[in-house]
């Protein structure tokens, strides 16, 4: 069986390998439409902040510990 990395896969490397936490989890609700990243597990949010471009900031005692992107599909040709 021959291995094929998806594009998107690869184009993804140099945005993720430039993030500001070393790890982090990722999880997509294809449904609704929703990306979450987690920097933290469990987030355990205590506040959280919407942007007025439809983001969540999710933080514990002052630290961002999460991030929910609504409507994640229609955002990705935003991305440079």
């Amino acid at each position: 069986m021959e291995a094929i990395v998806p594009e998107s896969v690869l184009q993804a490397i140099p945005k993720l390998v430039g993030f500001p936490q070393e790890r982090f989890w990722v999880d997509y609700d294809r449904d609704a439409d929703v990306l979450y990243i987690s920097f933290r597990r469990p987030q355990d949010a205590d506040d959280s902040v919407m942007t007025d471009d439809g983001i969540l900031l999710r933080y514990r005692q002052e630290e961002l510990v999460g991030v929910t992107v609504l409507d994640a599909a229609a955002r990705g040709d935003q991305a440079t």
